[in-house]
């Protein structure tokens, strides 16, 4: 139970944290250089960058560092998170999303939430989203299975590279979505909007989550055999998987011991 709640708490935390970073990197760019769109944008690459890889990091052995609504549903799809968590992982995220916009504004002087009025819609926003929330996933499943130490710098170097090639600028996470609709910042966007990202980030998860799990089957870790030996690592769920940094189970290291 205790384990359960910290997880909870972690993904409640983790999420705000990551909001906070995205929208007061935007807020602070917009006010350093209020009429130039290419330095808002490249500050919060930059910023959403680092600090996600610095919070999959802190957090990833909490509870298991999703930070984000796909993620903790790629999970579920590939049997590592049971429904029940996995709703209270995206309630938590969601919660922290919404303090992490109300904290941030507390900082820079503006009311806790605030409507946006900015548009974004449209089929290249949808299949942008789309696309950068399988990458997103996919490159956490593929680097969790030969890389694990790598997944924090890969994931956060997709998005930030996202921002930039995307016409949506890559947002790939429902919270990050909602948390949008409520802040005047760059990063805003219009409540009506929202519905239409974040059925764009479901479809890319799960085509991501399908196509990479087909891809990895069989292949084997690339993790040192001596570590076989070692007794299982209990998750907040109850269950003997390892919950990677992004969410990815590999149920054929069960026995994986945790490094101090």
């Amino acid at each position: 139970m205790q384990d359960s709640l910290r997880a909870l708490v972690a993904e409640a935390l983790g999420t705000a944290l990551l909001i906070a970073i995205v929208v007061g990197a935007g807020l602070h760019a917009q006010r350093m250089a209020p009429d130039d769109a290419v330095i808002a944008l490249g500050v919060s690459a930059v910023a959403g960058a680092a600090g996600l890889a610095a919070l999959l990091v802190a957090f990833g052995g909490i509870s298991g560092g999703h930070l984000n609504p796909v993620v903790s549903l790629s999970a579920f799809v590939r049997g590592a998170l049971p429904p029940a968590q996995a709703l209270r992982y995206v309630a938590a995220q969601t919660g922290g999303a919404v303090l992490g916009v109300a904290a941030i504004h507390l900082m820079y002087g503006e009311p806790a939430l605030a409507a946006s009025l900015r548009p974004r819609t449209g089929l290249a926003q949808w299949a942008s989203e789309a696309f950068a929330t399988f990458g997103l996933i996919g490159i956490g499943m593929a680097t969790a299975r030969v890389r694990p130490a790598m997944v924090p710098a890969a994931v956060s170097c997709w998005l930030g590279a996202g921002c930039w090639f995307t016409a949506s600028s890559a947002y790939a996470n429902p919270a990050l979505t909602l948390a949008c609709a409520l802040t005047a910042a760059p990063c805003g966007m219009r409540v009506a909007d929202v519905p239409g990202f974040v059925l764009a980030q479901c479809a890319g998860a799960l085509a991501g989550t399908l196509l990479f799990h087909w891809l990895l089957k069989g292949r084997p870790s690339s993790e040192p055999s001596s570590q076989s030996s070692a007794q299982p690592s209990r998750k907040p769920d109850g269950s003997s998987v390892l919950l990677r940094a992004d969410g990815a189970v590999d149920a054929q290291r069960q026995q994986r011991a945790e490094r101090p």
